[in-house]
């Protein structure tokens, strides 16, 4: 088939995603296309990257960074933060309900005062703090359940075909050679097949949770269709799952989707210690497999040596690279300079993180760095298992998403890290959400009245 009927069958396909998945009477503000940009660049490639300029390919270029991309990117945070300005009382609850997360921010900004360079982790601290306005931008809008629905639809249905056009019809673009081996790698719309694995994975729990819920939701009006959009898009991500061969990724979409199930059955809802239990379990077997030699078949069938493909001969290394140990490097400051030339020297394959989100954090702000981190994980876990058990919307999935975002951190590093995905999607679950007042429910009533109101009127009119 030409590349252009393909982009013109794949063109058609995302409009009638969108088409299909209609209906929602609930709308969520303009300003959610803000981090609909933020999340789709995140998740895909960066604007330097699409238009080919500013590329990163040595320390050097790593220390001054893309002026393309901080032009976008500093740009669509002063937008999110006028949003959040506008959204006064519901933004300042929200900030007030997540002490223990302001407080590693303000860590992470404090470490930039030790680190060797100080500016760029400054602009990366910058990039770090547009990562959480994005999450708050979703969560403060009115209707915080359809503004992530949407979020969700906006990238999925755009990002998940575009992969399999680019992977089957644009080589030049979707696929590259492999540095082990030299074999043809997929990429989608990514730059490598990690990055392609984990969208899938944020993705692809994403549709796998809204396909459950429009099976429950019997009685709503076009359930069907939802039901089929969904249902295509898990199809498309299980295709690059296979096609990509992200093993971390594959294993944390198991495991999250195992999870979503469990929470949808009745039994368990009426027994929340089950899911403890589950999310405990999961989390033993995996750290048992990687890391203390249980089952070396599973590890084999993974794809996996004992050396988890080096990662563990790099941790040894990076290890005698530490100069102190309480705050570390400073944020985002170890994979910098001197270190890293010493690494690239090291390892052909010119590693830029530690591909373990733990030891990321102990590099960059040491052991005050990884005890700030649990508080904020516990405090986290604790509010979205409240909001599970008590039915909120969203309860569901956040316990899904913080599962992966601790089991894919045992081998890849996406704790705190700029515009990472599975960082992005794991602080959607530890966010904490305060109640709505009853002034913002009384005021939501009567614009959907008006709304209505209006709707009859003009119904009346054309009659």
């Amino acid at each position: 088939m030409s590349p252009w009927i393909a982009t013109a069958i794949c063109a058609a396909g995302i409009l009638g995603l969108f088409w299909l998945d209609r209906g929602e009477k609930v709308r969520a503000s303009v300003a959610l296309w803000i981090p609909v940009i933020w999340l789709s660049l995140a998740c895909s490639r960066s604007v330097g990257q699409w238009l080919k300029v500013n590329p990163l390919d040595t320390p050097d270029q790593l220390l001054e960074g893309s002026p393309t991309d901080r032009l976008v990117y500093a740009s669509l945070l002063a937008l999110g933060l006028i949003v959040l300005i506008c959204r006064g009382s519901r933004s300042g609850r929200l900030l007030r309900a997540n002490g223990p997360l302001l407080l590693f921010f303000l860590y992470c900004a404090m470490s930039i005062l030790w680190s060797d360079y100080p500016d760029v982790a400054f602009k990366r601290w910058i990039k770090a703090l547009g990562d959480l306005v994005m999450v708050l931008v979703v969560l403060t809008d009115r209707e915080p359940l359809a503004a992530f629905k949407r979020l969700l639809a906006r990238m999925t249905y755009v990002l998940i075909p575009l992969s399999i056009l680019f992977i089957k019809y644009y080589p030049e673009l979707g696929t590259r050679y492999s540095l082990w081996g030299g074999k043809a790698e997929n990429l989608g719309v990514t730059t490598n097949k990690n990055a392609l694995g984990v969208i899938c994975l944020c993705l692809g729990l994403g549709a796998f949770w809204r396909f459950l819920t429009a099976y429950d939701d019997r009685n709503k009006e076009g359930r069907k269709r939802r039901l089929l959009v969904q249902a295509v898009i898990l199809a498309m991500v299980l295709w690059l799952f296979r096609t990509a061969n992200s093993v971390t990724s594959s294993s944390c979409f198991l495991m999250g989707s195992i999870l979503i199930a469990a929470t949808k059955l009745r039994l368990i809802q009426r027994r929340p210690v089950v899911v403890h239990l589950l999310i405990a379990a999961m989390l033993a077997v995996s750290v048992s497999v990687l890391f203390f030699g249980v089952s070396p078949e599973a590890l084999a069938t993974m794809g996996r040596n004992p050396t988890l493909t080096d990662r563990t001969e790099v941790w040894k290394e990076l290890l005698t690279l530490v100069r102190n140990p309480l705050t570390g490097a400073g944020f985002e400051s170890f994979w910098l300079g001197s270190r890293l030339q010493k690494l690239w020297n090291i390892y052909w394959w010119h590693p830029n993180e530690a591909h373990n989100g733990y030891l990321e954090i102990y590099l960059n702000l040491g052991w005050t760095g990884v005890i700030l981190l649990a508080a904020v994980l516990v405090k986290g876990y604790r509010t979205l298992f409240a909001a599970w058990s008590g039915s909120f919307p969203l309860g569901d999935v956040r316990v899904a998403y913080f599962l992966v975002g601790l089991s894919y951190n045992f081998t890849e590093a996406a704790f705190f890290r700029m515009l990472a995905p599975a960082w992005l999607f794991l602080l959607f679950a530890i966010v904490s959400v305060p109640p709505v007042s009853l002034d913002e429910i009384r005021l939501s009533a009567e614009k959907q009245f008006q709304r209505a109101g209006d709707h009859h009127r003009e119904l009346l009119a054309e009659s």
